[in-house]
């Protein structure tokens, strides 16, 4: 048993924020499944959004966050997030991130412009924004002696004491197969999205809804989970894993065009290649369908290769090695799952319905992202929320434990066989395919109804493994990305219109009132959005 004031379970930007300021008060066991620097924020290419210029102002960037989330954004937890951005990029700042200047005599920011934005508010650092935040964040972890670090902990469940309030949460040490359990007052889903439950995805390997799925598990509320946010424009090429080419490509003049050079976004949205994503990945999706072919084309030829090669130097770099110089070629694209609208239901505060556990990030829905998150309002989430969840849990600190025993949801230690690889990786794609095939960008009653068939027998299969073979971090990924493709599912058929990032071709309409699905392990209930 490891204990301590707080367990913070992830290491992006939310989880190294809040550890960081959770350090101030009290003891932590930061703890991740690989290394500290395998997150998505580390692949994070565009930026953070953030209203620093004479031009702009809250009202706009609330706006366009609103506008973007199709109606389904909590206006008071979008002002909020907007209006408290300033303070947490100052606070990054002092930390030691160097955001992009106009030039190095220049002290004003070079701002990105991104789809669904109607000002430039993209602080970025160059082309890899994630990688310079998490290596700051990372550094300045270190010095804390108040920060354990974890790495090459796989989290398996929550755990829960006998009146149902979270102690803590058991994890497998990834490297020698024991199980380790951690206890602490505080406890933080920090754990990121859920990507790899697509067979196409931008996000990182890590990224199973591990936090999710824990959440749901232990009795936590679920929401809007058929909001799947589908980046426009993932490099295609069959050596290219998981590459996204940033939406701050087309913020610089990208033009999308099809094989034969004609640009089509003008017929889909007044805006074109800065619609919101959801619009963007729609008409892709649709021309590739109408056209029988795997990928358009995105065009930024038109701007110089030394602003290029400054600009986007790792987008640059990268297509390169693919034989791709974007100065000169057009850079092939497809949409890939990217970002998770949804997630476990959280208060202003980031608390969730289950006693001491908090969510923040993309493992959480705070309901600033509504249907459609705005592009680079998610680094923001990620500080923001670290933030309120760090200020409201410091009157947690010092109480403890009364109970004389834990509930712990993997109860079967001793596994009995082990499981076959192939046997694993048949269910692992099988599960992807499925959440691709019938959950992707256009949906259908037919489809959905096909996925919950599908996937209640996967999963019976899949749990059954998990219950009873020698437990691995891929069973442990399996059994969670199976949860996600379950949670999809039923949130989905909740849903009867189109919204967002969730269109049904059965329902192509969007309703008069706005409604939040929420799914608990006990119910599917649908409730009118705040």
């Amino acid at each position: 048993m490891i204990k301590s004031d707080y367990l913070v379970i992830g290491s992006g930007i939310a989880g190294l924020s809040l550890a960081l300021k959770a350090s101030k008060n009290g003891s932590v066991s930061l703890v991740t499944k690989r290394k500290i620097s395998d997150s998505a924020t580390e692949k994070a290419q565009g930026g953070i959004a953030c209203v620093i210029n004479k031009n702009d102002s809250f009202k706009k960037h609330i706006c366009d966050t609103i506008i973007s989330g199709a109606g389904l954004c909590n206006e008071k937890m979008v002002e909020q997030l907007v209006v408290e951005a300033p303070e947490r990029i100052k606070e990054l700042i002092s930390l030691g991130v160097k955001f992009t200047k106009k030039s190095c005599f220049d002290l004003e920011f070079d701002l990105g412009l991104e789809g669904g934005h109607s000002r430039r508010r993209i602080l970025h650092f160059g082309d890899i924004t994630g990688n310079e935040i998490e290596k700051i964040l990372k550094k300045n972890i270190e010095k804390h002696k108040n920060i354990t670090v974890y790495e090459d902990h796989s989290a398996i469940d929550l755990v829960l004491d006998d009146e149902e309030v979270c102690r803590g949460a058991c994890f497998l040490n990834n490297k020698n197969n024991d199980i380790r359990i951690f206890e602490a007052n505080i406890i933080i889903l920090a754990c990121g999205g859920a990507g790899k439950a697509y067979l196409y995805t931008s996000n990182p390997d890590v990224a199973t809804g591990d936090g999710i799925a824990m959440a749901y598990r232990a009795g936590a509320s679920i929401a809007n989970m058929e909001f799947v946010q589908f980046h426009p424009t993932c490099l295609y090429n069959n050596k290219a894993r998981s590459f996204l080419i940033s939406e701050a490509v087309r913020g610089e003049g990208g033009i999308l065009r099809l094989k034969d050079g004609s640009s089509f976004m003008g017929k889909y949205h007044f805006q074109k290649e800065l619609a919101p994503r959801d619009i963007v990945a729609r008409a892709i999706d649709n021309e590739l369908k109408i056209r029988d072919e795997n990928f358009v084309y995105l065009d930024i030829t038109v701007k110089p290769k030394d602003f290029l090669i400054e600009r986007f130097p790792n987008i640059y770099a990268k297509c390169l090695e693919y034989g791709i110089d974007i100065s000169k070629d057009m850079i092939p694209v497809i949409p890939a799952a990217h970002f998770f609208c949804g997630g476990v239901v959280v208060d202003e505060n980031g608390r969730t319905n289950v006693k001491n556990l908090y969510a923040v990030g993309e493992t959480a829905c705070s309901g600033v992202h509504g249907a459609n998150r705005l592009a680079s309002n998610s680094l923001l989430e990620g500080v923001v929320y670290a933030e309120r969840v760090y200020k409201d849990s410091l009157q947690f600190l010092g109480k403890k434990s009364h109970a004389t025993r834990f509930n712990l949801t993997t109860r079967n230690t001793k596994r009995s066989k082990d499981t076959p690889d192939t046997v694993f990786m048949q269910k692992w794609q099988e599960v992807r395919r499925l959440t691709w095939n019938c959950l992707g960008i256009s949906r259908s009653n037919a489809k959905l109804l096909e996925a919950k068939k599908k996937i209640a027998i996967l999963k019976k299969e899949i749990d059954s493994y998990f219950d009873t073979a020698s437990l691995t971090v891929d069973i442990i990924e399996l059994r969670n990305i199976s949860c996600i493709t379950e949670l999809v599912t039923r949130s989905a058929l909740l849903r009867k219109e189109s919204r967002g990032s969730h269109f049904n071709i059965d329902y192509p309409f969007t309703l008069p009132d706005a409604k939040d699905t929420v799914v608990n392990i006990k119910s599917n209930k649908i409730y009118e959005a705040k």
